[in-house]
């Protein structure tokens, strides 16, 4: 596959999914798939009390390559700049090799929380530890044969409850059917060695030891020059020391990941919670990504997030759009789709960050919004172009000068 599609956002929609077609060997089914066919009978199926379809754009970020393998990155948001952003990026990474990632064993934590044990009662789990963990082991051959696991077990002390944490690797997928069958069927072992009660037996979304890292030396000429590096780097400290800043720093890494996330059909809401968790696992919410500069002058940036995601189960198999998403992807498994999340967050944060330092973040989001302003103010058909363009042009992005230039 050929990440960099030169020209690739300058063609009519219908060239682009050509395009597609041809690059990732899509068939007519998932061509179809890209153009939006969740048909009210899928979507019946995959949530209750439905009464249609809500459609969010999908794109293609361009020019990404990680750990010297190229992608073309399906993203699906209702944001400007976001997607163009990320490619932008992309193409500056790529002048000093791309991106470099790597990831852990996918291994999620369940929680069995014990309200009431009895003295000695966490002594008397762990001395079952080997016995418990293969018990829970017996619950899902699939998962053992696919390479997953029961791969621990842990007990805490929170206030006056034990909270026994198993830990699982749960392979391609992303975990939660397989680690809660777990939990609860441990549970009343729990309650016969503790003496007291199970309260919860969930999995937990704090995915802590399922994460994924990418790094990415940015050269110095390809940003704009060594001031736009060291403001780069002044943007980042405050995102690194202010709460305030780092909120709005790390939902422009969320920007990209959430996209990608939706795409593929997995759980946005799951990876957010983890990822804001995560910023916070000093004692203070700060920057999920860390830049610096090197002896040469070149920016060199890194992030690490937990990445609780899948290819099989949910949506990712059921969604025809997501099953296509995943395709144009080419991800083989779910720790190399944590990995290209993990460089899509790192380029997302160094786009914003380069148009924080260089010109502002409005002057390229207003240039990418103004379609939407020439809808608002009215115009529809050829108009729309003709209108967005001649607001670019005069630098005045709004429904007013939008309105004026229709003449209304």
């Amino acid at each position: 596959m050929v990440s960099r599609l030169s020209g690739f956002y300058k063609l009519p929609v219908l060239d682009r999914i050509e395009k597609l077609r041809v690059e990732c060997q899509l068939t007519d089914d998932e061509v179809d798939a890209l153009r939006g066919s969740l048909t009210l009978e899928a979507a019946d199926r995959m949530v209750e009390n439905v009464v249609g379809a809500f459609q969010v754009p999908l794109g293609i970020a361009v020019n990404f390559q990680v750990n010297g393998k190229e992608y073309l990155i399906p993203m699906a948001t209702e944001e400007p700049s976001v997607i163009a952003a990320a490619s932008n990026a992309a193409k500056m990474a790529a002048g000093g090799g791309g991106f470099k990632a790597e990831s852990s064993k996918p291994v999620m934590i369940g929680q069995i929380q014990v309200v009431n044990p009895e003295p000695g009662a966490r002594k008397r789990i762990l001395e079952r530890k080997g016995e418990l963990m293969e018990f829970a082991q017996s619950l899902d051959p699939t998962l053992v044969r696919f390479g997953g696991g029961v791969d621990g077990l842990e007990v805490r002390e929170v206030e006056d409850m034990l909270v026994v944490h198993i830990h699982v690797n749960v392979a391609d997928a992303m975990g939660a059917n397989a680690v809660n069958t777990m939990c609860e069927a441990l549970a009343p072992k729990m309650e016969e060695l503790s003496g007291g009660s199970v309260v919860l037996k969930i999995l937990s979304n704090y995915a802590l030891l399922r994460t994924a890292k990418a790094s990415v030396t940015v050269p110095s000429v390809s940003l704009g020059g060594a001031e736009v590096v060291d403001r780069i780097i002044h943007a980042y400290r405050l995102a690194k020391s202010d709460v305030y800043r780092a909120v709005t720093h790390n939902k422009g890494v969320m920007n990209g990941v959430t996209a990608v996330v939706l795409a593929t059909g997995n759980d946005t809401r799951a990876v957010e919670a983890g990822c804001h968790s995560f910023a916070s696992r000093s004692g203070m919410y700060t920057s999920l990504t860390t830049w610096s500069k090197n002896a040469a002058g070149d920016l060199e940036g890194s992030i690490e997030i937990p990445v609780a995601v899948g290819l099989v189960g949910g949506a990712t198999k059921t969604h025809p759009g997501a099953k296509a998403a995943v395709k144009i992807l080419g991800v083989k498994s779910a720790r190399e789709l944590g990995e290209v999340l993990a460089s899509v967050g790192l380029a997302q944060n160094l786009a914003a960050l380069r148009a924080l330092a260089a010109e502002g973040i409005q002057k390229g989001h207003m240039r990418l919004h103004a379609r939407n302003i020439a809808v608002n103010a009215g115009a529809c058909g050829a108009d729309v172009d003709r209108v967005a363009q001649a607001m670019v042009a005069a630098g005045k992005v709004s429904v007013d000068e939008a309105k004026r230039i229709m003449g209304r």
